[in-house]
């Protein structure tokens, strides 16, 4: 069965949480939280649950244990703490919890960045693995970052790989 077959047979609506990382945005200044609740929305997905948490590895971690604990959630999206600076933790706080890597997303992103921002696309650590039997997405906190990445990467396949991951 291709991959075309294989996303007809998928799941249409996957349950998510949206986890901003931030040490200065709040609800009201989240524009990259709220791009990506307006994205899965549009594409028929839910958002059963959206936090924003400061960039301090335990309590990434900690919110992170919360959404992989509540069984409705099947896909968790954290925005930010992805690059390279000292105060970025999120790749840190979250590798513990990876039990099969989607190194393609990481990459796919990456590709794409490039063509939009050119050589500072290396700068990214987006990332993507498979946990307890959900899907964990871990992007940039930039509004066009988030926008590429689930608009054109995330959405699009969510579904199929939630379907896969519960088999």
């Amino acid at each position: 069965m291709g991959a075309e077959e294989h996303r007809k047979k998928s799941i249409k609506s996957v349950v998510c949480a949206v986890i901003t990382v931030s040490d200065t945005r709040t609800e009201e200044t989240d524009e990259s939280g709220r791009r990506i609740r307006e994205i899965l929305e549009s594409k028929g997905h839910s958002v059963k649950k959206y936090a924003l948490v400061k960039d301090d590895i335990q309590k990434i971690q900690s919110i992170l244990r919360e959404c992989m604990e509540d069984n409705e959630v099947s896909a968790i999206i954290l925005n930010g703490g992805t690059g390279v600076s000292m105060r970025d933790g999120t790749i840190e706080a979250i590798e513990s919890f990876s039990e099969k890597d989607l190194p393609g997303f990481g990459e796919l992103f990456r590709i794409l960045s490039y063509e939009e921002i050119g050589a500072a696309a290396m700068l990214s650590r987006a990332a993507a693995f498979v946990s307890e039997g959900k899907a964990v997405f871990a992007i940039p906190g930039s509004t066009a970052a988030v926008g590429l990445a689930v608009e054109k990467l995330i959405a699009p396949e969510l579904g199929h790989l939630v379907s896969e991951v519960s088999k």
